[in-house]
């Protein structure tokens, strides 16, 4: 793809950037159309078998690429501020990544605020990683992921984990990962124009629908206050235009100071979750890349195949 492309996908999100904030004003359930939230239209790439699963009362999917282990998963907790549902988009990321990877992928579609604000979509997801350990995954043979607020979930829900003393997963993946409920990084200001997805405005009403009224005071909200010691290995991946830089970075800070092994990437021009425009962009097949790369590294997926982001 040449950069006259890239600036084009670039003008795409603008409008969509934009309209979506405006939309998060006005109507929630209408951004959520929008948003493919409610499609029954269900995409993947090709390659995948897609299979819906009931966990305990929660709606999850399967993504499974032909031969990957029964015994190893991905469980990806989905971005969308914690207002947006499961969408194709999602779908196509992780589907991306479980083919890179040769690993079964996991989506549970957590509670949304703001009807069910935090702790709600945090219980969800805490509740499927149990649900795995009870059907006999090992913890090193499962990693956990998430996006954006996804991201956010996935800290949180290690937090609960290792405070509860149950098991903590081989490795944790978080992709432009939202770490500071505040949402008070500088980079909220100096990327607020460089940012093709998100604006400070429509983040920080996204986090005050999630939180409802708890308090920012709770460390399992917010990990920058948390204590972090043992922790699993973390790849973190940001864009360098995305306004939510700096939460990974500051959480990368504290996550080394507590002794974790923490892998940071910002990729040079990139907006925030940019990986959903895979196999379209370059920078988004290479950064499923280097995570497949990245797991292989820690034998959570000994046997890789790495022919299928073209």
């Amino acid at each position: 793809m040449s950069k006259r492309q890239s600036q084009s996908i670039r003008r795409k999100l603008w409008i969509r950037k934009i309209a979506g904030t405006l939309l998060l004003l006005v109507s929630i359930p209408t951004l959520r159309k929008a948003n493919g939230t409610e499609t029954q239209q269900i995409q993947i790439p090709d390659g995948l078998d897609w299979e819906p699963v009931d966990i305990e009362g929660i709606h999850g999917e399967w993504l499974s690429p032909p031969g990957a282990p029964t015994d190893a998963v991905i469980i990806h907790f989905h971005g969308g501020g914690g207002v947006l549902g499961l969408n194709n988009s999602v779908r196509s990321m992780v589907g991306y990544l479980a083919l890179e990877s040769n690993l079964r992928a996991l989506l549970p579609d957590y509670r949304l605020a703001p009807e069910h604000p935090y702790p709600a979509g945090l219980d969800d997801c805490l509740s499927t990683y149990r649900w795995l350990l009870f059907r006999g995954y090992a913890p090193q043979r499962i990693v956990m992921a998430g996006d954006s607020e996804g991201g956010h979930i996935m800290l949180s829900a290690l937090l609960r984990l290792r405070d509860a003393g149950l098991p903590l997963p081989a490795a944790a993946i978080g992709i432009s990962p939202n770490t500071d409920p505040t949402c008070s990084g500088e980079s909220m200001r100096f990327n607020a124009l460089r940012d093709a997805v998100l604006s400070p405005i429509f983040a920080r009403r996204m986090m005050h629908h999630y939180v409802g009224g708890h308090s920012l005071d709770d460390p399992y909200l917010s990990p920058l206050i948390a204590d972090l010691h043992n922790f699993p290995p973390i790849l973190i991946q940001a864009g360098a235009d995305e306004i939510l830089l700096d939460d990974s970075r500051h959480f990368a800070d504290c996550a080394r100071t507590a002794g974790v092994d923490l892998t940071l990437e910002i990729w040079p021009n990139m907006w925030h979750c940019w990986h959903y425009w895979v196999p379209e962009l370059p920078e988004a097949n290479q950064a499923i890349e280097h995570i497949a790369r990245y797991l292989h590294s820690l034998k959570v997926n000994p046997s890789p195949t790495r022919q299928q982001v073209a």
